[in-house]
């Protein structure tokens, strides 16, 4: 496509960046909604992991560049939905697990979804590319948290 073409779609790059953002996020949500729904809270939560760390190494670069893009745009009403749906997504798999308290619901999902986001998003930096790899870390990293005493 020509870029007056483009042009005639989106009033600027910013509009193109936005769209281009909201294409990769509904890609995450996607699979993270259909996790949730995986009636086995331990293989709901592995197939979160999986979303997620196939999210940022399919394409890495883009992933960080949309990553930076998304935090400098004013685009606030998108990051909030997307955070708050998958910290919705997390917490509906946790009350599915019998020795999770509803108390313990709130922080853990904050404390899985900061775990699994740092993890991936250094992996991004640093240029990984082996995404089962990265799924084993998460992986060991968020169920090793939730079995401490």
């Amino acid at each position: 496509m020509s870029i007056g073409s483009l042009y005639q779609y989106y009033p600027g790059k910013d509009a193109i960046t936005i769209a281009l953002i909201e294409q990769q996020s509904a890609v995450l949500l996607d699979a993270v909604v259909k996790a949730a729904r995986v009636d086995d809270w331990a293989a709901a939560l592995r197939a979160m992991v999986r979303g997620a760390t196939e999210h940022q190494l399919t394409r890495p670069k883009l992933a960080r560049l949309l990553d930076f893009e998304e935090a400098r745009l004013p685009f606030p009403a998108h990051a909030v939905r997307v955070g708050s749906t998958i910290q919705a997504a997390i917490a509906e798999v946790l009350k599915k697990r019998p020795e999770c308290s509803t108390e313990d619901v709130s922080v853990l999902t904050c404390d899985i979804l900061a775990m699994t986001r740092g993890l991936t998003d250094s992996a991004g930096e640093r240029g990984e590319t082996d995404i089962d790899e990265l799924e084993r870390r998460v992986i060991r990293a968020v169920f090793g948290y939730l079995e401490r005493p």
